[in-house]
């Protein structure tokens, strides 16, 4: 079955093949580096890694391009607050992005691109602009003449009947309602960064840098391009104007985006105290694996409405996810025929790719698996599964997972590493609810007892062997440790499995 995807340009399911062969040239829009990235924007950026590894799933080669804004009003307003350099602000951020991306297991694109190294190209670009008469120089800034370029709204749909003639716009994002003249290189300012240029010094317009980086790494005409909704007018509209009045040729054949998230029903904002950064929700005990399951979970071009209870359901549903491979492994089964078994597994991975096909549902994707779970396991309590589907059912998780990326228990690993494993016990008590912990009886968060994976399996085993010895006072004495350091254990048939709170 080919793939199919949404569209915006044209605003419908297409089926999907890329220019060249099976190579797929796609630009995504990553972070503005001015703050961390909020649960919105990653809800955008867990839709394009899934895009990206199933992409890759299909067989396709991807180069992926992802460019951190890090030279625009707010980077600039903000690094001058704070009485730094451009650069020196804005760091701090991408290294943030950096670890963010790794605790959700987004995929590293090829190509991870800074707008202030690639001036020069944006430069270029303004001059190509200006020689085919786009572009118009006005108070040491240069804007870029939309009543010339025809095709100005094709991807929005915007109207222009409400057009005002000669009215330009400076700021790098402005009311939804218009469509002006927009800043392609905005004169220097007093105490704000600048770069010289033919046209004067000063600095690029949020819009040009995309469009530059896109075409430097991946020509003037690509497979893909992508972000959320949100950027669509004018950002995405004004990326279109600028490469196609450049170069006469299309830009992106097709645009993706992501539709917002809300949060309990309400948009996101800071005046409802319902706005959150991943690691606002990694201190109060949310696991990644949650979160990037939870985002992943409605089809992108639908609206996500994220609640704590979404949250804690998100972490059950990866839990048994986790429970039905360690019965895998672990549990002896029958040599016997189950022709309902089988069929059961080819039925859960054709429907699982076809969902994928039909527009990246992610929620008919997620389903067929946990139909087949609670099939197999049936099967496994009336001892009628048998030996041979053992492989088979491993595989199709394995290939799931390549998409989902939640099957491995390594949420404990990733925040011990990033140094924000103290932040959850001092902030959460390990809840995914979001609950405060009560801290009153002063017992600091440094008490609590830590363990690798390699001590909690020795320690596992220490306790395997209490009990077969009778040492139940042990057997419990090690199992409370591993509680108090937020580790779970579960006796099943096929021998204790544990888990991080």
């Amino acid at each position: 079955m080919s793939m199919r995807l949404l569209n915006t340009l044209s605003g419908r399911v297409e089926v999907f093949e890329p220019l060249v062969d099976h190579d797929v040239r796609m630009y995504t829009c990553g972070p503005t580096v001015y703050d961390y990235a909020h649960i919105g924007n990653y809800r955008t950026f867990v839709f394009q890694d899934i895009l990206r590894r199933f992409l890759k799933y299909r067989g396709y080669r991807v180069l992926q391009v992802m460019n951190l804004t890090d030279v625009d009003d707010k980077t600039i307003r903000n690094a001058q607050a704070e009485g730094l350099s451009l650069r020196d602000y804005t760091q701090k951020f991408v290294d943030a992005f950096l670890v963010d991306r790794d605790l959700l297991s987004l995929d590293p694109p090829e190509v991870l691109v800074r707008a202030t190294d690639h001036i020069a190209e944006m430069v270029k670009l303004v001059e190509r602009l200006e020689q085919a008469g786009f572009a118009y120089r006005s108070g040491g800034s240069v804007y870029f003449r939309v009543s010339k370029f025809k095709d100005y709204g094709k991807l929005s749909k915007i109207d222009l009947s409400g057009n005002l003639a000669g009215a330009r716009v400076d700021a790098d994002e402005y009311e939804k309602d218009s469509a002006r003249d927009f800043v392609l290189w905005k004169a220097a300012k007093p105490g704000e960064p600048s770069w010289d240029a033919p046209f004067g010094p000063g600095r690029p317009g949020w819009h040009l840098e995309c469009s530059a980086m896109a075409m430097t790494y991946l020509g003037e005409t690509f497979d893909i391009h992508s972000g959320g909704s949100d950027l669509i007018f004018p950002h995405h509209e004004n990326e279109i104007a600028q490469a196609e009045a450049a170069t006469g040729k299309p830009f992106a054949r097709f645009w993706l985006h992501a539709e917002h998230l809300l949060v309990n029903g309400e948009k996101m904002s800071k005046s409802l105290a319902n706005f959150y950064t991943l690691r606002d929700l990694i201190a109060r005990g949310a696991k990644p694996s949650a979160i990037r399951y939870l985002l992943a979970s409605v089809p992108y071009h639908k609206r996500l409405n994220f609640t704590f209870e979404g949250l804690h359901q998100a972490g059950k549903s990866i839990e048994r996810l986790r429970n039905f491979r360690f019965r895998l492994t672990k549990e002896e089964f029958p040599e016997t025929a189950n022709p309902a078994i089988d069929e059961s597994i080819r039925k859960a991975a054709q429907s699982f790719e076809e969902a994928l096909d039909n527009n990246l549902n992610t929620a008919e994707a997620l389903a067929p698996v946990f139909v087949l779970i609670s099939e197999a396991n049936a099967a496994m309590d009336g001892g009628t599964f048998p030996l041979q589907a053992r492989a088979a059912c491993l595989n199709l998780l394995d290939r799931w997972d390549r998409i989902f990326v939640v099957l491995e228990d390594c949420d404990h690993q990733k925040l011990q590493q990033h140094g924000l494993l103290q932040d959850v016990r001092a902030n959460s008590g390990g809840t995914t609810g979001g609950e405060e912990a009560d801290h009153a009886n002063g017992s600091p968060a440094a008490q609590v007892p830590s363990f690798t994976d390699a001590e909690i399996e020795k320690l596992i085993g220490l306790r395997a062997a209490a009990r077969r010895g009778g040492n139940y006072a042990e057997s419990d004495r090690i199992r409370e440790d591993l509680l108090q350091a937020g580790v779970i254990l579960e006796d099943t048939k096929a021998g204790a499995r544990w888990r991080r709170k």
